[in-house]
């Protein structure tokens, strides 16, 4: 079913328009007619046409100013004009006002049904394309939420790889590099600064409130990235361009922040905190939640701002907090170079700063340098020995001029940075090696993958995939090699019989043996104990 409206002073040609219309499309059409331009204007207001077929020249208001009115309102409807003036003017402005078509007077009937039907065809597939869109919406309703999820989950848990972190933003449109943390507690009621009944609570959000609260703190927070609900908390992230909030701005936040409060409080008849955390870089965003956990812990009020609060590290004005960020974010991704470039550039702001104070800067090479350490350790692969550090303390105090305790410094952080990535490898390397030097020693008896995999405290599946990638063979084709490499040694002793050969390379049934040895070296044991016998 169609609208459309026809306007025009003239009856007659209203009659000829609507009996042309009836006749060629039946009842495909509603039709009501207007003959003023006020007239149409409040037609179209009420009766919301598809088409409107609009005379140029009628009485008070003409078809051009009328077309103009009707489009601010109704910008998709399609518009026809009738003149019976050739009028260069009226045309242009017509065009500028984008008519689908300009038809003088008199028009006759095929011309009215061919631009009827191509109207009707642009009408389906606008509608078309409509239904499409929110098709595409409705599903995007229900992927949004999904992928925003994951990336809560990711610069939370901090279980990403940095491209993950680059495809969430491109999904979800962020742009900018930095962000801030919000923490949405709820309860029964407050009891000082914890919420009651977390379990029930966060059952009946998650079941009846999810939607509401996440539409009620996205109309609040512009491009805010919520997460799901975990016990009685619920994530946001907030992404900014800037690294510092202003006075004024944190103000709005918290009014925001409160104002969202009251409204979710509304809602769902549960009681609502939220706390806010400092602006960080995206991946540094876990802090920046931990800062409003914190501070919610620190405040009874229903919103609680970090920054209000005693709980943050303040620093002095010129402090590179940027460049200390920056060793340890390139030491934990092993970049060494970029590591010391930043090490290094620390170390001359300490030097230069607090060139008279030596004691304090020696401290401070300690704490980076055992913090390096400390991430180092952690990452996996290496071995903390107690009393590996305890010459530091002597060594750092007993240096006289800057340049030693630099290169001190600058050695033990390279040392860290360059252990990130080898701990693994060693680690690796050590397993083979105590693999293989197993193997070797027990391939004469029964031996399975399980009591290799036991020997090396490790599961069997991942043995047997680290020792596919480290060896490129399996475990039992380097078993196999290893017994009959020893098999091919034992049978150029003429003493000894296939069977007890069979026996001291680990095979219980000589016939077995047999086929084994014949697949790997194209003779039977026998035939290759003769060849050998021939060659001596």
């Amino acid at each position: 079913m169609y609208r459309i409206l026809l306007a025009d002073d003239e009856g007659i040609v209203l009659n000829s328009l609507q009996f042309i219309i009836e006749k060629n499309f039946g009842e495909q059409f509603e039709i009501e007619t207007a003959k003023t331009g006020r007239g149409a204007i409040e037609q179209a207001e009420h009766f919301r046409p598809d088409i409107i077929f609009m005379d140029i020249q009628m009485p008070g208001i003409n078809g051009i100013e009328a077309i103009r009115e009707i489009k601010k309102m109704f910008p998709a409807i399609i518009f026809v004009v009738l003149t019976a003036y050739d009028k260069f003017d009226y045309a242009k402005e017509a065009v500028n006002l984008g008519v689908f078509e300009y038809l003088n007077k008199p028009v006759n009937q095929k011309v009215v049904v061919d631009v009827v039907q191509r109207a009707m065809q642009e009408i389906d597939t606008r509608r078309e394309k409509r239904k499409s869109d929110l098709q595409v919406r409705e599903r995007m309703e229900t992927v949004i939420p999904v992928i925003e999820n994951g990336f809560i989950y990711s610069i939370l848990m901090q279980e990403h790889f940095e491209e993950d972190v680059e495809n969430y933003k491109n999904l979800l449109g962020i742009t900018v590099p930095y962000g801030y943390m919000m923490s949405v507690v709820f309860g029964d009621n407050q009891q000082g600064s914890y919420m009651t009944n977390a379990v029930g609570s966060s059952v009946q959000a998650q079941t009846t409130y999810y939607a509401k609260v996440r539409e009620i703190l996205k109309d609040a927070f512009s491009g805010s990235i919520v997460g799901s609900i975990s016990a009685n908390k619920l994530p946001v992230f907030i992404p900014t361009s800037q690294l510092h909030m202003e006075y004024n701005d944190r103000i709005e936040l918290i009014e925001k922040s409160r104002y969202a409060v009251k409204n979710m409080n509304k809602a769902t008849g549960m009681i609502f905190r939220i706390g806010i955390g400092s602006i960080r870089k995206i991946k540094d965003a876990r802090a920046s939640y931990d800062e409003a956990i914190r501070a919610l812990y620190s405040s009874r009020g229903s919103v609680a701002h970090v920054d209000d609060l005693p709980i943050a590290v303040e620093y002095e004005d010129n402090y590179p907090i940027d460049t200390e960020d920056a060793i340890f974010e390139k030491l934990r991704e092993g970049k060494t170079e970029e590591c010391m470039l930043e090490t290094s550039k620390y170390f001359d702001w300490l030097a230069q700063q607090y060139d008279t104070d030596q004691m304090s800067v020696k401290l401070k090479v300690l704490e980076f340098t055992l913090q390096a350490e400390s991430i180092m350790y952690r990452s996996g692969g290496h071995t903390y020995r107690f009393g590996s550090r305890k010459d530091y303390l002597s060594e750092v105090f007993h240096m006289s001029d800057k340049e030693s305790l630099r290169q001190w410094f600058l050695d033990k952080m390279r040392n860290a940075a360059q252990n990130m990535t080898t701990g693994s490898e060693d680690h690796t390397n050590h397993l083979i090696h105590k693999a293989k030097e197993y193997i070797d020693n027990h391939f004469q008896k029964d031996m399975s993958l399980d009591d290799i995999s036991r020997e090396l405290n490790i599961s069997p599946y991942y043995f047997s995939k680290l020792f596919k990638e480290e060896t490129g063979e399996n475990f039992v084709e380097y078993v196999t090699d290893r017994r009959i490499s020893k098999a091919k040694q034992l049978l150029r002793d003429p003493e000894k019989s296939i069977k007890e050969i069979c026996a001291e390379v680990g095979y219980s049934d000589p016939n077995y043996f047999s086929r084994i040895f014949k697949k790997y070296q194209g003779v039977t044991p026998t035939e290759y104990k003769e060849q050998v016998g021939r060659g001596n």
